[in-house]
């Protein structure tokens, strides 16, 4: 008995297999039915392998003392397999897709007529709207798309890029970049240290430490405006004093006590700091300056 419930299992399961392998180009049949109703950024791939497991499904329910034709019975199946598949997949409300059906239409019309891509005045003229119109529907169905992550973004043969590959870190740094600005902070840093004392304590307490200018100029003893002169002479001087670090130009030889100060002072930022020093610091080594340039107040 057990021999008997056992060989006609058997020959259900070799039953079974055999329709599917005898049907599968009914799941590429039907897929290119319904493909033709998605948009083209639905990937027939995923159509078919969703198609192919409908088929499976469909052999092993069917029952043939129901009269209903096998390739009937499962191309109904695979069509509503592929469509669950989809909706599975797809957030867009269904406005979106009638849209996208609507103005994919329209361009292959277009296309045909005109023989070449219609522009967008064209496709607004078609469709009876305004350019700026036709842009926002477009703008809406574009960002309904959902890609995968290892959808391909090349054609080429000896490339195998993924979306994933492309897609750019917007907070990610290149190291180099990364080091160019390690630098520029680091003379930064310097610039402001060998400043002249007067013009450091402006800018530590206007810059870092968000004091006034009435604030400096009671703490210095003199006027808001020359408060701002300092300030500006010590911009200046920063500003000169970092790009001549980065100046490979001979300069000629200064002339007048100014412009002979000022290369002094460029001069003592680029010797300041080891070059390994520089690259190595970041912000958080910062020590400009270790403590409040103005008292604190106090309850």
């Amino acid at each position: 008995m057990n021999d008997m419930k056992f060989n006609k299992t058997e020959k259900n399961t070799a039953e079974v297999n055999e329709r599917i392998e005898a049907h599968l180009p009914l799941v590429k049949h039907v897929v290119f039915q319904v493909a033709v109703h998605f948009p083209r950024h639905v990937d027939r791939e995923e159509l078919a392998r969703a198609g192919a497991l409908g088929l499976v499904e469909a052999s092993r329910r069917y029952d043939e003392s129901r009269g209903v034709p096998f390739d009937r019975f499962a191309a109904q199946r695979i069509r509503g397999a592929i469509l669950d598949s989809v909706r599975a997949a797809d957030w867009a409300p269904r406005s979106v897709r009638l849209l996208a059906r609507r103005l994919e239409a329209t361009e292959q019309q277009l296309a045909s007529e005109l023989g070449r891509v219609p522009s967008l005045h064209e496709m607004a003229t078609e469709l009876g709207v305004g350019v700026d119109e036709l842009a926002k529907l477009q703008d809406r169905l574009f960002r309904s798309v959902v890609l995968a992550l290892d959808h391909e973004t090349s054609d080429e043969g000896d490339e195998d890029l993924t979306l994933v590959d492309v897609l750019s870190d917007r907070n990610a740094v290149e190291p180099s970049e990364e080091l160019e600005t390690r630098e520029l902070h680091n003379y930064l840093r310097d610039a402001v240290h060998l400043l002249p004392e007067r013009q450091r304590m402006v800018i530590v307490g206007y810059f870092l430490d968000g004091k006034t200018s009435q604030e400096l100029a009671d703490f210095l003893d003199v006027t808001e405006s020359r408060i701002s002169q300092l300030r500006s002479e010590a911009l200046r001087n920063l500003k000169l004093g970092i790009e001549a670090q980065y100046d490979s130009t001979e300069q000629d030889e200064p002339a007048g006590r100014v412009a002979k100060r000022r290369a002094a002072y460029a001069d003592s930022v680029g010797v300041a700091s080891q070059w390994k020093d520089r690259l190595g610091r970041w912000d958080a080594d910062y020590d400009i300056p270790s403590e409040p340039l103005l008292p604190v107040a106090t309850a």
